[in-house]
């Protein structure tokens, strides 16, 4: 349902897989439109146009020091936008398109909004593995900034209905694009400075890019600004508090069921009963929408998550949980 602004109403348009013409033409518009990648669903702005980024900020609620990854068609298109390196070009014949974005220095004279990059002399860029959101950046022709299509610090959407339950009537339209094959954000490589450096865990392990360029470090706990998307402390978070690494269940607890559920929980969603984390991560954001809205319903007063291992994709999932799990005071790291 439409919800009426301070000048205008909104009508918030639900595309289907056949309209990415009209999809690509709203983001020319200078309009917001959210599509579905392999990760979750973005809120998808022409980056060069600093009123459409600065509509991304408006209707998330999103703080302007957090900056934005912009999406490419292919990895061509995206150095032209920053200053490409060997190692770059390495990891982007290996892993795009899919869920890893690099942060690099731009390039001279880019045209993307400083503010799609929080004012950072680098930019965060992506080559999603999806073919409708290939299409519609195809389509477009230029760099979509889109971040995940959510209130800022709530739970990331992976189908079109949950973009809806948030931005209804804030933004110009949806492209379904059915379920998020993976669900969960896309693993952040800083390549900025002179070693890699990892700001967030994703849907490329870390393993994985070890395989490729060897150990690397990790960002430290700090309160400087984010230099990426999804360092906020207190983010993808649920209305119900979470209680982390549950060996039982209270009678006012929901539970996130990793392996055989706890026999005394009233509301269960497993992730993954045979303990597998791909499955676990593709299913996270969508078992937090259900047991927010189904334990508030229920009167319970929390949601209880039982271990998950911290191997693989679980690095990613166990980051997920503990900023949805922290106080929501917290704000950066």
């Amino acid at each position: 349902m439409a919800r009426r602004g301070q000048e205008e109403a909104v009508i918030t348009e639900r595309l289907t897989p056949s309209d990415i013409a009209e999809a690509a033409a709203l983001l020319r518009a200078g309009k917001l439109v959210s599509f579905g990648t392999e990760t979750v669903y973005g809120l998808g702005a022409d980056a060069c146009n600093a009123d459409a980024v600065a509509a991304i900020y408006a209707a998330k609620g999103r703080p302007s020091f957090n900056p934005l990854i912009c999406h490419f068609a292919d990895a061509q298109t995206a150095f032209r936008y920053v200053a490409a390196t060997p190692l770059a070009e390495k990891l982007a014949a290996k892993f795009w398109p899919g869920p890893l974005t690099l942060v690099l220095p731009r390039a001279k004279d880019c045209p993307v909004s400083q503010l799609a990059g929080a004012g950072l002399p680098t930019l965060a860029v992506r080559v999603p593995a999806h073919r409708l959101a290939h299409k519609l950046l195809h389509e477009f022709g230029g760099p979509v900034a889109a971040p995940s299509a959510n209130r800022s610090g709530r739970m990331s959407p992976t189908l079109a209905a949950h973009v809806l339950a948030e931005l209804d009537g804030r933004i110009a339209a949806v492209l379904d694009s059915g379920p998020c094959a993976v669900g969960l954000e896309s693993t952040v490589l800083d390549l900025s400075g002179p070693a890699p450096v990892l700001l967030r865990p994703g849907g490329v392990s870390v393993e994985a890019l070890e395989a490729e360029i060897g150990p690397f470090v990790r960002a430290m706990e700090n309160n400087s600004a984010p230099v990426s998307p999804g360092m906020l402390l207190s983010h993808y978070a649920p209305t119900l508090p979470l209680r982390l690494n549950a060996a039982s269940v209270a009678p006012d607890e929901a539970l996130l069921a990793f392996g055989p559920a706890l026999e005394e929980a009233k509301l269960v969603f497993q992730l993954s009963e045979r303990k597998n984390l791909t499955e676990a991560a593709a299913h996270l954001f969508e078992a937090l929408h259900v047991l927010d809205a189904e334990g508030t319903r229920l009167g319970l007063v929390r949601i209880a998550v039982m271990p998950i291992p911290i191997n693989g994709l679980g690095l990613a999932i166990n980051d997920r949980l503990t900023r949805a799990a922290a106080p929501r005071d917290k704000k950066v790291i």
